[in-house]
């Protein structure tokens, strides 16, 4: 039974508590658990290249945290899968922490070293070893908030830097946050990528530049994680009745 699951990570570590990080223990729990219903993890184009005859996992890692190569790889290593990284490529090679909004709160804390980056070489182990580098655009921006030539600089400027920094094809984006409109989609198509993913909370209809991810917390518990990922679930959240409780919650919520 053909099936396209795309999973949204950022960074893992045994003792951060950030919402966007999650233990070695529970993704080696989650990823173990698709591999036994029978998914095979693969890069994000080839899981969105051809149509599977089968049940495939695109596991991507938003940020490039340090994190990922040091304790994901080897747990994806040991279940046979690869991986998909997005970088912003302001970051490689430098020395500081990483820090946007989101994140800043934790510079100068004790898990500031949490948000330690991947440089090019390491990127490019990766790569060699099958996994898929792809931009998170430059800094790291909300996108929809960018003028014209802000949103192309940090587009087309991040696929050129991510080409330059790895000697390989940059052909898949990953949106910040999640943040896209229909000006956003017209951009990326502008800079020429092949494949760009978002976050959102309904799951809509996938397109190449518009693909939705299921994101994967620090919060997500085996009960939670099994929903989440259960072909009904993802069904539900992409319909519209889901949009209609989802725009009613954010309405509550002042979202």
């Amino acid at each position: 039974m053909s099936d396209v699951l795309v999973l949204c990570y950022h960074a893992v570590s045994e003792d951060w508590p950030a919402p966007l990080s999650v233990t070695p223990d529970a993704l080696e729990r989650q990823l173990s658990l698709l591999a036994r219903h029978g998914f095979r993890g693969v890069t994000l184009t080839s899981a969105l290249a051809d149509p599977p005859a089968e049940r495939v996992v695109a596991v991507t890692f938003d940020d490039a945290y340090r994190s990922v190569r040091e304790l994901a790889w080897p747990i994806l290593n040991r279940l046979g899968m690869v991986g998909s990284v997005y970088v912003p490529t302001d970051w490689p090679e430098r020395t500081e922490p990483m820090r946007w909004p989101g994140i800043d709160q934790w510079i100068g804390g004790p898990h500031e070293a949490e948000l330690a980056g991947m440089g090019w070489a390491e990127l490019g182990e990766l790569a060699d070893a099958g996994w898929e580098i792809g931009s998170h655009t430059r800094s790291h921006p909300r996108l929809p908030e960018l003028d014209d030539d802000r949103l192309d600089y940090e587009l087309a400027g991040s696929r050129e830097a991510c080409e330059a920094g790895l000697g390989r094809r940059c052909d898949t984006l990953a949106y910040p946050y999640g943040a896209v409109d229909e000006r956003v989609l017209r951009a990326a198509d502008r800079a020429r990528y092949r494949y760009a993913v978002t976050l959102p909370q309904a799951l809509h209809s996938p397109a190449p530049l518009h693909w939705p991810r299921v994101g994967i917390y620090h919060a997500d518990t085996r009960w939670r994680f099994a929903l989440k990922v259960s072909p009904a679930a993802r069904r539900l959240r992409s319909s519209p009745v889901w949009s209609a409780i989802d725009g009613v919650r954010r309405r509550v919520r002042g979202i």
